[in-house]
């Protein structure tokens, strides 16, 4: 039998039990297509000094992990479970799964995410908890378990990626969910607590994060639209670039968006199904640099570092980005919202910058520093100071 009690001596530290769930959210909403049919999902900002992991399976069966000054409380439901407050002969909540809750953290019970209407008690089969000085996880010591089951209170399949925190089981439960294969280098990056790239992401789901989805999204979305063409100087509708360019190593450009002061942002090589295309931008004096190895990467350094024209010609922070961010103080509100939009994974200004300067490195060696066709003398300058 697999109860509360086999699940508490399995549970890790809560500091790693919070990297993990964060871990899980960021994997399943880079694997999804649409973000409504998450399972895994992580609330940084639940309540004062609060954070919640929460994961909903679409079959009734939910749980919240709530990790507060107090401590950490994990609540559990399975709906086909004989310890579900619905199955009760008094509508309450089994005996002995939450008596024992210390009074700190029993309070987070009473919340009305966990309560349902017509039933006067908090939708819960399992409850474990760990307050903030405890060296261990504990769970009601005087339950008694109905018999005959061998998941009696759910949290068998309720925590069994809590419990199994292996890549290979992350792996299985998401390619079991989504039907499709999941990389295992992909979520072995992920569980590691590396940053979600724009690489990892679009190896966890080709088709999020492809030119053309990007494109979809940006136009479906005006307040995206508006904020590239504007202080992203990645306007769509400037297509026509004032003249025509050709690449050293012989790929195709396309003209994907311009700039309020003249300049073309192309897509390098050819177009293929879920392919990557480096991005060019050429301003209107002459100079260019590749600046993304792809349309997902470009756009989140138009979104993140909108002042990286100056980061190529030497700016560094603190210096670079703060004029803008003097002018736009709503900056990281806009920021995170825009890429959210995009399903683009986050990330921070020196990451992107450091992005940035290694791609930007490659323009001359490796044939991306365009020339006019049929004019001998029409090399561009490298941006790269």
């Amino acid at each position: 039998m697999s109860t509360a009690r086999e699940i508490a001596a399995l549970l890790p530290h809560p500091d790693r039990l919070r990297d993990h769930l964060r871990a899980l959210a960021l994997l399943d909403a880079a694997i999804g297509d649409d973000p409504r049919w998450c399972q895994y999902t992580f609330a940084a900002a639940w309540g004062p000094g609060e954070q919640a992991a929460l994961m909903e399976n679409g079959s009734g069966d939910d749980f919240c992990v709530l990790f507060t000054p107090a401590g950490v409380l994990i609540r559990g439901f399975d709906h086909e479970s004989e310890m579900s407050p619905y199955g009760t002969d008094d509508g309450q909540v089994w005996p002995g799964v939450i008596d024992e809750v210390p009074p700190a953290l029993r309070r987070l019970l009473d919340q009305p995410a966990f309560h349902d209407e017509g039933i006067d008690a908090p939708r819960v089969t399992v409850c474990l908890w760990r307050e903030t000085d405890d060296s261990v996880w504990h769970t009601g010591s005087a339950i008694d378990f109905p018999t005959g089951h061998e998941d009696p209170d759910g949290s068998g399949f309720l925590f069994r990626l809590l419990t199994d925190r292996s890549p290979e089981a992350v792996q299985e439960h998401f390619e079991d969910y989504y039907e499709r294969p999941v990389p295992l280098d992909a979520v072995r990056h992920v569980l590691a607590g590396h940053p979600l790239t724009p690489a990892v992401a679009q190896a966890l789901n080709p088709a999020a994060l492809s030119d053309d989805a990007l494109l979809q999204r940006i136009a479906a979305h005006p307040e995206v639209a508006a904020h590239l063409s504007c202080d992203g100087e990645f306007d769509l509708a400037r297509r026509d670039p004032i003249e025509s360019i050709a690449l050293p190593n012989g790929l195709p450009v396309e003209p994907v968006a311009g700039c309020n002061a003249g300049g073309t942002h192309y897509l390098c090589g050819p177009a293929l199904p879920d392919g990557r295309r480096p991005v060019l931008y050429t301003d209107s004096e002459g100079q260019a640099s590749l600046i993304a190895e792809s349309l997902a990467e470009a756009l989140t350094l138009a979104i993140v570092l909108p002042c990286w024209h100056d980061a190529l010609a030497g700016f560094r922070p603190p210096a670079l980005n703060a004029d803008y961010l003097d002018d736009h103080p709503d900056h990281p509100a806009v920021r995170d919202r825009l890429l959210t939009a995009l399903r683009l994974p986050p990330a921070t200004d020196q990451e992107v910058l450091d992005r940035l300067l290694t791609t930007a490195a490659r323009t001359v060696p490796d044939g991306f520093l365009p020339h006019v066709p049929d004019d001998d003398d029409s090399a561009f300058e490298p941006m790269l100071g």
